[in-house]
């Protein structure tokens, strides 16, 4: 239990702590509810500092790319030459190929974000 004492009586969390706090919030098999009594931080805080990694992400930031070996298939795509293979949140996969139009491949990622 955390006592506050004095003028201030919210408690501060430093984005290290805020990441270690979505990180271990949204891992697979996670419940939010459990983590927030963990850390003692309100649900609906979680949810907020979620909100706003999202939004800031979508304003046009990076992602972290992982390059895998290209010894494992991919699926019917990699008999067509290059693949790029994207894996986004929620188990969904896209697999590009070289000769996929640019206007599918972006349309296709907007739909699923």
């Amino acid at each position: 239990m955390t006592l506050m004492t004095g003028p201030e009586r919210r408690r501060r969390w430093s984005a290290d702590e805020q990441r270690e706090i979505l990180m271990a919030a949204f891992s697979p098999g996670a419940v939010v509810s459990d983590v927030a009594r963990q850390y003692e931080v309100a649900t609906s805080l979680i949810y907020k500092w979620r909100r706003e990694v999202l939004a800031a992400r979508d304003e046009g930031g990076f992602v972290p790319a992982v390059v895998v070996d290209g010894g494992a298939d991919v699926g019917p795509a990699a008999s067509l030459g290059p693949a790029i293979v994207v894996d986004l949140p929620r188990g969904a996969r896209v697999t590009i190929s070289a000769d996929t139009p640019a206007a599918l491949v972006t349309a296709t990622l907007r739909a699923l974000r």
